[in-house]
């Protein structure tokens, strides 16, 4: 994962009106528990999972969507 993408992730979390310790106590009532400084540290090593940007983008409200160029 790209800084890019890193960056693109938490601007989203920040315009969301959340911060990412609200992504994670709702991530925590429906998944195995994990912390802020364990996603924090996957979104700075580029080592976050798809279902976890997935899961994330679905506490704030959007969607991750494929479009063809």
């Amino acid at each position: 994962m790209s800084n890019n993408v890193r960056n693109e992730i938490k601007s989203y979390i920040a315009k969301s009106g959340m911060t990412l310790k609200d992504i994670v106590n709702e991530y925590n009532k429906t998944h195995t528990p994990t912390t802020t400084q364990n996603i924090s540290n996957k979104l700075s090593r580029g080592t976050l999972k798809y279902q976890e940007a997935l899961d994330i983008a679905d506490i704030i409200g959007c969607k991750i969507v494929w479009e063809k160029k």
